[in-house]
């Protein structure tokens, strides 16, 4: 089953409490392959590897059937910095 920037946004939204999600898919529509932007204050002090664990943890179900899929991850503080 292919899935949809909006699905997966509002699925990362939910489950990480996130400030903003940015998805694309990049697979040409079949849902496979995606690059996934996330600011969530959940990461706050936390490593870019349980950072990328706590958001595989949200779309486990989902990775059985993407293919690729690229993380950003930010705290809302980093997310301000890079935006000024």
């Amino acid at each position: 089953m292919p899935y949809s920037e909006e699905y997966i946004k509002d699925k990362v939204t939910e489950g990480l409490k996130a400030a903003y999600v940015e998805v694309v898919d990049q697979s040409d529509g079949c849902g496979a392959k995606f690059s996934v932007f996330v600011v969530s204050d959940l990461f706050q002090g936390k490593p870019l590897l349980v950072r990328h664990r706590l958001v595989y943890g949200v779309l486990e179900e989902e990775l059985k059937t993407i293919h690729a899929i690229s993380l950003t991850t930010l705290t809302s503080e980093q997310w301000e910095k890079t935006k000024s």
